[in-house]
């Protein structure tokens, strides 16, 4: 078997069985591409099936002393979902990485913003040229709804419930779920529409995409990070921030508010509350005031 064809096995299987986006299983594949480039610069002709625990391990050794441990600990895990792909289509008896053990990262926690640098951000986009209404529309549904950046590219008309006050996402392994909109929100989305998008020429195929480029083609990942980029810049905010910061301020400001974790969960689309509980790490000072209030014994 040839690392080509496991790979583009994998990536298929990842895509029709798992359902994964196009975003991670391209992540996914570059662990195992990684490992295919030291096999070749090793000149180590081995192929998916003849490939041993030893070879891989020190692959794992060579990254080690590039890459920080999170970074070790991703590659690790990619790699053991590939050889457990293998194992499960009875290419492998058994997995290469089932000993190797991945390297302790801590638990990271997520940058946020506070309501006056959100606003602040907001200020700082140019509402007199002709994109300035729609890049507002975006920061105010990525943090009016806690989107990831996908989830706000992909976008549709048709997933716009204005009436019943909620949006329809669809997030990862293409499972959708409705997250409320607030009044607001709808305003700009209102705006952005009436003002720029319905003067647009719209590309055939992307009629129904709410958020376009110039072009009238559906917005890419790199355009909202770049947005984000140049008004954290105009804005003179000092922080590192990226879409997803917006999703972990709209989280934390719900939580500390007193939202319920498990409303948040729903609204995230977070398939384990455990991904949720992150957020409880950010700020207890909110379960103290949870103690007070609702504690028999406060």
């Amino acid at each position: 078997m040839k690392w080509e064809n496991a790979l583009k096995d994998y990536r298929h299987y990842l895509k029709i069985e798992r359902g994964l986006s196009n975003n991670t299983i391209t992540n996914y594949s570059f662990d195992v591409v990684k490992l295919m480039n030291w096999l070749e610069e090793n000149e180590m002709r081995l192929s998916p099936v003849s490939i041993s625990e030893e070879e891989v391990q020190q692959f794992i050794y060579s990254i080690a002393k590039k890459v920080n441990a999170r970074s070790q600990a991703r590659v690790i895990s990619g790699l053991r979902g590939f050889f457990n792909y293998l194992v499960f289509e009875d290419y492998r008896k058994t997995n290469p990485l089932e000993l190797i053990e991945s390297p302790k990262t801590g638990r990271k926690l997520p940058d946020t913003l506070s309501t006056k640098e959100i606003d602040s951000l907001i200020a700082a986009i140019d509402l007199s040229k002709p994109e300035g209404e729609r890049n507002r529309a975006i920061l105010e549904t990525l943090y009016g709804c806690g989107l990831r950046v996908s989830e706000v590219i992909n976008l549709r008309l048709s997933d716009l419930f204005f009436e019943e006050g909620f949006i329809k996402v669809t997030g990862k392994g293409n499972k959708s779920r409705f997250v409320p909109i607030a009044d607001v929100t709808q305003k700009y989305i209102r705006l952005y529409r009436e003002h720029l998008r319905s003067h647009q020429d719209i590309q055939k195929g992307h009629e129904d995409t709410l958020f376009l480029n110039r072009r009238g083609k559906q917005l890419t990942r790199a355009m909202i990070f770049t947005i984000i980029r140049q008004l954290s810049v105009a804005s003179g905010l000092e922080k590192k921030i990226s879409p997803h910061t917006f999703r972990h301020s709209f989280a934390t400001h719900l939580l500390e508010n007193g939202a319920d974790l498990r409303a948040i969960q729903q609204m995230l689309g977070h398939e384990s509350i455990t991904t949720t509980e992150i957020y409880v790490h950010m700020d207890r000072s909110h379960l103290r005031r949870v103690v007070e209030e609702f504690h028999p014994r406060r």
